[in-house]
């Protein structure tokens, strides 16, 4: 089962800083994300979503090129169309990928200039987040971790 966090951050270089701590965590084994996303909010009010690709989608475009290269041979033009079909369809089912009306929701009530970070943690040691996430001033906005850990994080965010 995977585990979710939203963070906000009171400047725009919070959130890809800390994603970026988090990410030395994953390439050291330590901990697998599904699916991430940035948002911010520039100091005209217009909010920016950089949303990384999840598993499911990769999983979809993987699954769409073989069919479609399957296809490809005996219907050409149906390959095409079979392929994207079947890709967006097993994506969808592999993996959800973070909600994106909620990443709007928060890009829309962060202040201007503020940033948020979303994890879909697939799995590993959620607690080093504490740590990795310690030297940056956020505030915890969700999350489906465990209250122990969720009260720790939003402790070292302070």
């Amino acid at each position: 089962m995977s585990e979710f966090l939203a963070i906000t951050f009171d400047t725009a270089d919070e959130a890809e800083a800390a994603l970026r701590s988090i990410r030395s965590l994953e390439s050291g084994g330590r901990i697998r994300l599904e699916d991430t996303a940035v948002v911010r909010k520039d100091a005209d009010g217009k909010v920016t979503i950089h949303n990384e690709a999840s598993s499911g989608t990769e999983t979809g475009a993987v699954v769409g090129a073989v069919l479609g290269g399957l296809l490809f041979v005996v219907f050409p033009v149906a390959a095409v169309v079979g392929g994207a079909v079947a890709g967006g369809l097993v994506g969808r089912a592999a993996a959800p990928g973070i909600d994106g009306s909620f990443v709007k929701e928060v890009g829309e009530d962060l202040p201007p200039g503020g940033s948020a970070l979303f994890l879909q943690i697939k799995s590993g040691q959620a607690e080093l987040l504490v740590g990795a996430l310690g030297q940056y001033h956020g505030r915890v906005r969700q999350t489906s971790l465990p209250d122990e850990l969720e009260h720790a994080l939003d402790e070292s965010l302070r």
